[in-house]
C-alpha cells in the first residue's frame, strides 16, 4: 500500500512540476514531459488492472493543464500503455538503457499520435508545422531526464495476483 503512495505522490510532484516550474524556466521543446515517462515506467512495472486507469489519469490532468484538444494526450498515453503493458513481458524491463530509449520512442509516437489525431479531428491548417520540429528535440529532452530520473532509486509496484 506504501508503495503506491510513494508512486502518487511521485506523480503530484512531476504533475506541479510540469505544469508550474518548468515552463518558467525552460522553453517549450526543452522541457521534459514527466507524466510521459511515468507512463512508460507504468507500463513497464505496474499490473494491468491498475495500470490503463492511471496512464488514462495522467492523459486527462496533462489535458486539463496543456489547452489543446481535451482527450488528446489522454488517447495517445493510453495507447502507449497498452503498447508497453503488452510488450514488457518480454522485455527485460530491469535494464535502466532499455527504459530510456522506451522513453525516446514514447515520446516520438506520442508526438505522432497526436499529429495525426489533430490532422483527422481538427480543423485549423498547417498544424503539423508546430509539431514536426519538435518530435526530436522533445525525445531527446526526455530521454535525458528519464536517464536522471531512471538513476534514482524508485518504488517497484507489486506484482500482480
Amino acid at each position: 500500500m506504501t508503495k503506491y503512495l510513494k508512486i502518487t505522490a511521485l506523480v503530484l510532484i512531476a504533475l506541479l512540476l510540469q505544469t508550474t516550474l518548468l515552463p518558467a524556466y525552460l522553453v517549450d521543446p526543452f522541457q521534459p514531459n514527466l507524466l510521459i515517462i511515468l507512463v512508460v515506467y507504468l507500463g513497464l512495472k505496474l499490473p494491468h488492472r491498475l495500470g490503463p486507469a492511471a496512464a488514462l489519469s495522467l492523459g486527462i490532468l496533462q489535458d486539463c493543464y496543456s489547452g489543446l484538444c481535451f482527450g488528446l494526450q489522454a488517447f495517445s498515453y493510453l495507447c502507449i500503455y497498452l503498447l508497453l503493458a503488452e510488450i514488457s513481458d518480454r522485455l527485460f524491463t530491469d535494464n535502466r538503457l532499455l527504459l530510456v530509449i522506451v522513453v525516446f520512442l514514447a515520446t516520438v509516437l506520442n508526438a505522432l499520435l497526436n499529429l495525426v489525431m489533430l490532422i483527422v479531428f481538427s480543423v485549423s491548417q498547417g498544424i503539423y508545422a508546430s509539431v514536426l520540429p519538435a518530435i526530436i528535440p522533445q525525445a531527446l529532452v526526455n530521454a535525458l531526464a528519464a536517464s536522471i530520473l531512471f538513476n534514482l532509486p524508485l518504488p517497484a509496484p507489486e506484482e500482480a495476483r
